[in-house]
């Protein structure tokens, strides 16, 4: 089995929710990867949605909307490609 070079072990991380280590003082780099990790995690967009309330009966409108708009890409890019 082959090495790795520039190997470190990674200290446990007792942090609750999102969390970046800070190597070698690069602080740049841990907060490219935090907001990359924000990003992925939908946690701002959760909380927009979260800051008003929305009726369930809107939200449902809005899902069903979005199946047909997803329904009517698909058979256009269909029809393409026939």
């Amino acid at each position: 089995m082959k090495k790795r070079r520039n190997f470190r072990k990674k200290p446990k991380d007792t942090a609750q929710g999102l969390s970046v280590s800070v190597y070698n003082n690069n602080v740049e780099e841990a907060i490219r990867r935090l907001k990359r990790k924000v990003k992925n995690s939908n946690l701002m967009q959760d909380l927009r949605d979260r800051e008003h309330f929305v009726k369930p009966s809107i939200i449902k409108r809005e899902k069903r909307n979005l199946a047909k708009l997803r329904n009517q890409y698909q058979v256009q890019k269909d029809k393409e490609n026939y």
